[in-house]
């Protein structure tokens, strides 16, 4: 099967794979594996046809109920929708504020980081970790010649999340999931005249991405906190998410090549 970063649609624009990210130890995220999108409420017949060909067969929806109810899911051929609304419901507060003086200690500073801060706090958030816990166990179970989506509504914040986890599980390094971060914005340009950039194009674009300074340091909220609170992705894996060092060396042996 071809390697495509973008996977044109008639209706998603931001449809694309995370395969292709090489590691620290120089193995390589697999291809046609794990893709995140946007909404997944436009697909065409056309697109419902690609990704049954795509052999996606689980669309974890990370929205909540109320997006859900208005624009749901379109679905395609042999997929299972699962629900895993990463933001706890409004008056819920599941928080882990006890982490600051129990685990993480001094948790990193963003107070000039406003997407950052987010992203921190909705990693504390005991509702959200059971959903980020969701989508690795479907990553975990997941047939060896099947793929998965994750999908928000814009397919960045809630995506972005989940994509940070994901890489950061299979070891790659901050500036690249950064910069696949930031493709999302790259994207939306080419939405209007849906002249998606090709591979090459894409490449070039990430190459000359800053990712030290406006929202390219954003993923600090995730990344640097698990470092300072947990020490590495490993440790909150297990501690945080409720998995073994088995199922997070399964993880890898089933995703880097």
């Amino acid at each position: 099967m071809a390697h495509k970063r973008i996977i044109k649609l008639d209706g998603p624009l931001n449809f694309r794979d995370i395969g292709g990210y090489q590691n620290e130890n120089g193995k390589t995220v697999k291809w046609n594996k794990i893709y995140r999108s946007d909404s997944l409420s436009s697909l065409s017949a056309s697109d419902q046809k690609r990704l049954a060909q795509l052999q996606i067969t689980t669309d974890c929806d990370l929205r909540s109920q109320y997006e859900k109810n208005s624009a749901p899911d379109i679905l395609w051929a042999n997929v299972k929708l699962v629900d895993v609304p990463v933001y706890a419901e409004v008056g819920v507060d599941k928080s882990k504020e006890h982490y600051n003086s129990q685990f993480l200690g001094q948790l990193p500073s963003l107070n000039n980081n406003f997407m950052g801060r987010i992203y921190q706090q909705t990693l504390l958030n005991a509702h959200s970790q059971t959903m980020f816990a969701k989508v690795f166990a479907e990553l975990l179970t997941l047939p060896e010649e099947e793929a998965l989506v994750y999908h928000c509504s814009a397919g960045k914040d809630r995506t972005g999340m989940v994509s940070v986890l994901v890489l950061m599980a299979l070891g790659i390094a901050d500036d690249t999931i950064a910069r696949d971060y930031l493709l999302t914005n790259q994207l939306y340009d080419f939405a209007v005249s849906r002249q998606l950039p090709s591979n090459d194009e894409i490449s070039q674009m990430v190459a000359k991405m800053n990712v030290t300074k406006g929202e390219g340091i954003a993923i600090k909220g995730i990344t640097e906190t698990i470092r300072q609170g947990w020490g590495d992705f490993a440790t909150f894996f297990k501690k945080e998410l409720g998995f073994s060092t088995i199922d997070y060396q399964q993880l890898r042996k089933m995703y880097l090549v």
